[in-house]
């Protein structure tokens, strides 16, 4: 009965997002690089359809093997400056005289028909049950993409037989971004993998920018329920529904990743820490 009310719990976000514009299919799962944490066809569609030229030049370079040169490429660039400085910043491919760019955020002034061309042409996609370890089949309920390169990871529970704490427990001990003698998780990595990780429950929500184990700290993602913790009851849904109404939506979504998220570096300027903005902070700007 429990999986039964998580996949519903599923089918309604995803079902919320594909019609807010979100990319859904039921089969997505299948199409996702693990070894690279990568969603290759929007990663391919987005450089095809906003950078043409740059895509000739890997296709004169690499031929057959242009799709592959780009993702191996990318992933370097992830793996040497995080996720979401090659969001915003883009990265070097040889042979090609300007940063390949991986989104368009959308500017102050709207007066550039290209730029605003490129923002409408951003691919978010939705994906249920991503089996994402490099070690065995576990999966991750929903994964958020931008353009091909994961943005979030969710949790999802629901309160009538779990809670908060065991997506929590979930992400803190089953979840474990660099297991012990193997090879790091792609997906969990940090900077260079998802950028958020929410714990959702029917009721509640938190989230983290780093997965560290048992260690990992999360943080309130609520709306608070006139002063107190929680959110408040809500009659025509999930107390959570804020999170793919609101946060998720096309717009808010992009200028959260374009413009509210910090990077904070260390002495060698290393990312030492991503900050996502919690609700309140959203919702006063």
């Amino acid at each position: 009965m429990n999986i039964y009310k998580e996949i519903k719990f599923e089918d309604e976000i995803c079902s919320d997002l594909s019609a807010a514009g979100w990319l859904f299919a039921d089969k997505d799962a299948n199409h996702y690089d693990r070894d690279r944490a990568l969603y290759p066809a929007d990663v391919v569609a987005w450089v095809q359809d906003t950078q043409p030229k740059a895509w000739e030049v890997l296709t004169k370079n690499h031929g057959a093997g242009a799709e592959q040169a780009l993702l191996n490429r990318l992933r370097d660039a992830l793996n040497k400056s995080g996720t979401l400085s090659v969001l915003r910043q883009g990265f070097d491919v040889l042979g090609m005289r300007h940063k390949l760019k991986m989104a368009q955020f959308k500017p102050a002034l709207a007066i550039n028909p290209e730029i605003m061309e490129h923002y409408a042409a951003n691919r978010l996609r939705v994906v249920r049950q991503v089996r994402y370890s490099l070690h065995n089949e576990k999966s991750i309920d929903l994964v958020l993409f931008l353009n091909g390169l994961p943005v979030a990871t969710v949790e999802l529970k629901t309160d009538n037989t779990q809670s908060i704490e065991d997506a929590v427990d979930q992400y803190r001990h089953d979840r474990d971004p660099a297991p012990k003698g193997q090879a790091a998780e792609p997906l969990l990595s940090f900077p260079s993998g998802a950028l958020v990780h929410f714990a959702v429950s029917s009721r509640e929500a938190k989230m983290t920018t780093r997965l560290a184990g048992t260690a990992t700290h999360f943080l309130p993602f609520n709306l608070g329920n006139d002063g107190a913790a929680g959110n408040p009851v809500n009659k025509d849904g999930y107390m959570v529904a804020y999170l793919w109404e609101q946060v998720w939506q096309r717009e808010s979504w992009l200028e959260i990743l374009g413009r509210y998220m910090v990077a904070e570096l260390d002495q060698k300027k290393q990312i030492s820490k991503n900050i996502f903005p919690r609700y309140h902070q959203l919702d006063a700007t």
